[in-house]
């Protein structure tokens, strides 16, 4: 059983919510949509496209976003099932999804990922000057890609003064590439255990899982 509306309430319009579905059932997907949920975080592309119908066949308004780590030889995949590609983190990657953009005659709404902790086993532009680079390279070389801005996950451990130390800078950077991009109006920070200090930080979108549909059933690794 879902409980979307209760979030919903709890962050009561202060940003939007991505009900991040992975490992989770289209069962549960359709019944968070029907209490109100319109966008649903995957993490990988194979998930994605076995769980959810193709865009044209979905319920009215349903959105995917991928939220989790891209490889380049599975852009072209996530392009025809997302409707957004929220952890681009790198210009390679970004060049591979001009490239397939290109190819397919469409255009993609992204967000850059940045490593706001430092964390080794995190994706997402090291620094700011890479993230930078990033934008300016878009803006410059990639009509297809648009900036719809910046997003984070927040460190490991759920320390409140390291959440609030990373969602600030990345509250700094977001305004940085807004001034350079009028698209830019997404700062997407905060998930099921840290969304509401997030928002302290000026977060538009919160991705949240676990409190909408439980605890996830992880498949066994081989």
């Amino acid at each position: 059983m879902t409980d979307y509306k209760s979030v919903n309430e709890k962050v009561g319009g202060r940003a939007s919510i991505v009900a991040v579905s992975k490992f989770h059932p289209y069962e549960a997907v359709v019944e968070a949509y029907n209490e109100g949920a319109m966008i649903f975080g995957e993490n990988r592309v194979q998930e994605m496209r076995d769980k959810f119908p193709p865009k044209n066949e979905r319920p009215e308004g349903m959105k995917v976003y991928l939220i989790g780590q891209l490889q380049r030889n599975k852009v072209r995949k996530a392009l025809e099932w997302c409707d957004r590609i929220e952890s681009v983190d790198s210009i390679p990657l970004i060049d591979k999804i001009e490239k397939e953009c290109e190819a397919m005659d469409i255009f993609i709404d992204i967000l850059l990922e940045f490593n706001s902790s430092g964390e080794e086993q995190k994706s997402g532009f090291r620094t700011e000057a890479e993230l930078l680079s990033g934008v300016k390279h878009i803006l410059e070389d990639c009509p297809r890609v648009i900036i719809r801005g910046v997003m984070t996950v927040g460190p490991l451990g759920h320390d409140d003064e390291k959440n609030r130390e990373a969602f600030q800078k990345t509250a700094s950077l977001y305004e940085q590439v807004r001034k350079a991009v009028p698209s830019a109006d997404t700062l997407s920070m905060g998930m099921s255990g840290d969304w509401e200090t997030a928002l302290l930080y000026g977060s538009t979108e919160v991705r949240i899982g676990t409190a909408i549909f439980g605890e996830r059933d992880y498949p066994a690794k081989p």
